[in-house]
């Protein structure tokens, strides 16, 4: 690679290659994540009555589609039993998280806790698309 910078090649089981720069940039085949993009796992856990929750659906599902478009959400959906969701996610920070977060109307109208969890995504199904499709 040019530019001098150290490439140390891992090469995990039966999934996409990548490719770690010493300035923690990974790339995995053809798309390049920059460093300093965290993934999140967002539980919430619902704090009112599904009547509340339903009442409230509209604003929340508005809330999702705005992060969809902005290219913060990945995946999301309810949790089984129904007792809350999980939404899938990606920020530059925990901090940026929280802040878009706090603009979910569960959030703002106190009808659900909410749990984040980070992590560093190391790998991915080559076929996630239609393992999601099922």
């Amino acid at each position: 690679m040019s530019g001098g910078r150290t490439v140390r090649r891992r090469r995990p089981a039966r999934v996409l290659h990548l490719y770690e720069y010493r300035d923690n940039t990974i790339y995995a085949g053809a798309r390049l994540m920059q460093a300093g993009t965290a993934m999140f796992i967002i539980e919430l856990t619902y704090k009112a009555s599904l009547a509340e929750i339903d009442a409230s659906m509209a604003a929340h599902v508005k809330f999702l589609k705005k992060y969809y478009a902005a290219g913060n959400f990945l995946v999301s959906g309810r949790k089984i039993p129904r007792d809350g969701g999980i939404i899938v996610a990606v920020g530059k920070s925990r901090q940026q998280i929280e802040v878009i977060i706090r603009e979910d109307p569960f959030h703002a109208r106190g009808l659900a806790e909410f749990r984040i969890i980070e992590f560093r995504a190391s790998q991915r199904a080559d076929d996630i698309q239609k393992r999601i499709d099922g």
